[in-house]
């Protein structure tokens, strides 16, 4: 008796129900986490906002804490999704994902450390600054990892029937924009320099293939699209149909 699985368009609907939660809990982490508190180079100003924003920091530590289980959950549900295409790199690609999760789930370490700091008697401005840059730069260093995880998901999705090749190339895309923008920070001494233009070349394409990504997840689960399948499998499921259909 063979044990129970997930199907793919089971796994699909998990995945684009976890990538809608993630984009409304990483706006508001990003903002209530570090908009409101992070004043690079400025210790003094950064440890007065945190005093001041202190909730606001607590709160966006729990989004990124929920983020942090979604990404889990979404590492699953893709394997779960493309492991028909090529079971190796679909595993490969979760691997990358769930090293980004770490990564993520360490960083939130240094958040408390932060929060810690600032109500420590004798604690200086400087170290909560440290804190939250510890915390800044984990996760920038985690999003390498995930940005291999696009690489390889985009290269999934280019060999997969029923998956449309200009995603694919768009994730392709902003994977190598993340792991250039990690790149960046550990060689440009000056980065805050470039942040905006960095900001701008990570964010523009990741946003629309992450969008169009969880759009595509929610019609496969919907049974609009198919689930992607190995070309191969796919060919040939299809040629044994039309052979059928033509000695009907």
């Amino acid at each position: 008796m063979n044990a129970p699985t997930t199907t793919p368009r089971t796994a699909a609907g998990w995945a684009a129900v976890s990538y809608a939660l993630l984009f409304v809990l990483a706006v508001l982490a990003n903002f209530l986490a570090l908009g409101s508190v992070l004043e690079p180079g400025d210790a003094p100003a950064t440890a007065a906002a945190l005093v001041e924003h202190e909730t606001s920091l607590r709160l966006g530590a729990v989004a990124f804490l929920a983020v942090f289980l979604l990404d889990v959950l979404i590492a699953w549900a893709l394997l779960v999704l493309l492991r028909a295409v090529q079971p190796d790199l679909a595993l490969l690609a979760a691997w990358f994902r769930l090293t980004y999760t770490v990564m993520l789930g360490a960083s939130l370490v240094a958040l408390f450390v932060a929060l810690e700091l600032v109500e420590t008697p004798g604690a200086s401005d400087s170290s909560v600054l440290l804190a939250l840059q510890s915390f800044d730069f984990l996760w920038v260093v985690g999003l390498s990892a995930f940005g291999v995880h696009l690489v390889l998901v985009g290269l999934l999705l280019l060999r997969a029937t029923g998956a449309p090749r200009p995603l694919a190339w768009l994730l392709v895309l902003a994977g190598a924009a993340y792991a250039t923008d990690t790149v960046a920070h550990l060689v440009l001494s000056d980065y805050e320099a470039y942040a905006d233009l960095m900001l701008a070349v990570v964010a523009v394409p990741s946003v629309v293939a992450e969008l169009w990504f969880t759009v595509w997840l929610a019609l496969v689960a919907t049974g609009r699209r198919p689930a992607p399948s190995a070309r191969g499998t796919g060919d040939y499921a299809e040629r044994t149909t039309s052979s059928r259909s033509l000695t009907v």
